[in-house]
């Protein structure tokens, strides 16, 4: 997994196009997804997602995912599930020190960041802890219910 991991990072421009695409098509399918419920599509969004966000970033599954925020590198691989920054312990190396055989998972992050070439440097929104009752949910629906909501709040 570490692997893919790397190549998604490497790949981080890229890889957002997609994911902000895949989100664009949800949006504009929100009214469908909405009248079929998002109740009942929950588990098999959450297969496709389990597929390939875990093969391609190696995804926990958190139902929360923040990897447009750290260039494609999710955070819940930190062995001390850091989710808003390196712990202070990454070894000179790069590595975790944790598990030292293991890329520092920010260290990526700011890796991932830098191919983003972006103007704002979206590592640096700090992120709510994660809500424990989300794990094993569709970040993917929700995040279209957010979006949706959000804007119709605007209007």
């Amino acid at each position: 997994m570490y692997r893919m991991r790397r190549w998604s990072v490497r790949n981080a421009r890229g890889l957002k196009k997609l994911y902000s695409a895949i989100e664009r098509i949800l949006v504009w399918c929100h009214p469908l997804l909405r009248r079929i419920g998002f109740a009942r599509l929950d588990k098999p969004f959450m297969r496709i997602e389990s597929l390939t966000k875990g093969f391609l970033l190696d995804s926990r599954n958190c139902g929360q995912c923040i990897v447009g925020f750290t260039g494609l590198s999710c955070p819940m691989n930190c062995p001390k599930k850091m989710r808003n920054g390196p712990c202070g312990g990454v070894r000179a190396d790069g590595n975790c020190e944790v598990k030292p055989e293991m890329p520092c998972v920010w260290v990526l992050a700011w890796e991932g960041n830098q191919r983003l070439r972006e103007e704002e440097i979206p590592l640096q929104v700090v992120q709510p802890p994660v809500d424990h009752q989300l794990i094993g949910r569709s970040a993917w629906l929700r995040e279209v219910r957010i979006l949706v909501e959000d804007s119709s709040h605007a209007v």
